[in-house]
């Protein structure tokens, strides 16, 4: 049985440099890879591109990277709770490509398929189809969309074994799995690391194939962007 544990976050890192693509799971703050994102920001890497569904807010998660101005172009879908998001955009700081979710979650899919392209109906008629091939199928319009290319994917599991197999927790199944595997090597954070065969084979979300690096991360703060609760 392979081993794919490394000892801690900065090793799970080693090969990330500045100008590179990454790829990092989460929806909101649910899910994200908050250990590696803490490590990103100490380890100083610049002019990174980052597809994500979205940048965190302005003091945690990819929030961080954008304060220290680490980020040079952020592909997502929802942008709406990061206020030093929107600063660096107006001003020219930051490129943005704005992706309908649907289409950002299957070029994640795409890539880790295997599949270099797809149409979909999503954005046609509007800005998202500028530029690109148009085809119609059964009477409707459809854009073709390129699967991502990207160096590194983090995402972040409940559960995983030293195999590299993971299972993901509640909402936190979101852009992680179809992350995995879609870029060239994929590094996973997980809550609880296991030994091989310790996992219900039923359970598992992603197969340990897909996997290159595991680590426990640990000091989860699991934030909440907006808490809203009822009047007593």
């Amino acid at each position: 049985m392979i081993n794919k544990t490394v000892s801690n976050v900065q090793e799970a890192l080693s090969g990330i440099e500045s100008g590179m693509t990454l790829m990092l799971g989460g929806f909101g703050l649910c899910g994200i890879p908050e250990n590696a994102i803490a490590a990103l920001v100490q380890k100083k890497t610049k002019q990174l591109t980052c597809i994500s569904n979205n940048a965190g807010v302005d003091d945690f998660g990819l929030g961080l990277l954008l304060q220290n101005k680490q980020i040079k172009k952020m592909i997502s879908s929802y942008v709406g709770e990061n206020a030093e998001f929107e600063r660096q955009m107006l001003s020219g700081e930051l490129e943005v490509d704005l992706i309908p979710q649907g289409t950002l979650a299957e070029r994640c899919r795409a890539a880790q398929a295997g599949i270099p392209a797809f149409f979909t109906p999503a954005g046609y008629g509007t800005e998202v189809a500028e530029g690109k091939e148009v085809r119609e199928f059964n009477g409707k319009m459809h854009i073709m969309e390129e699967a991502f290319k990207a160096d590194f994917a983090i995402v972040k599991a409940w559960k995983g074994d030293t195999a590299g197999n993971l299972i993901f927790k509640g909402t936190a199944r979101n852009f992680n799995p179809c992350m995995c595997g879609a870029a060239k090597i994929t590094i996973a954070e997980v809550e609880e690391l296991v030994e091989a065969g310790t996992l219900d084979p039923n359970q598992i979300h992603i197969p340990g194939i897909l996997v290159q690096r595991i680590f426990q991360g640990e000091k989860y703060e699991k934030r909440i962007e907006q808490r809203t609760v009822r009047k007593r």
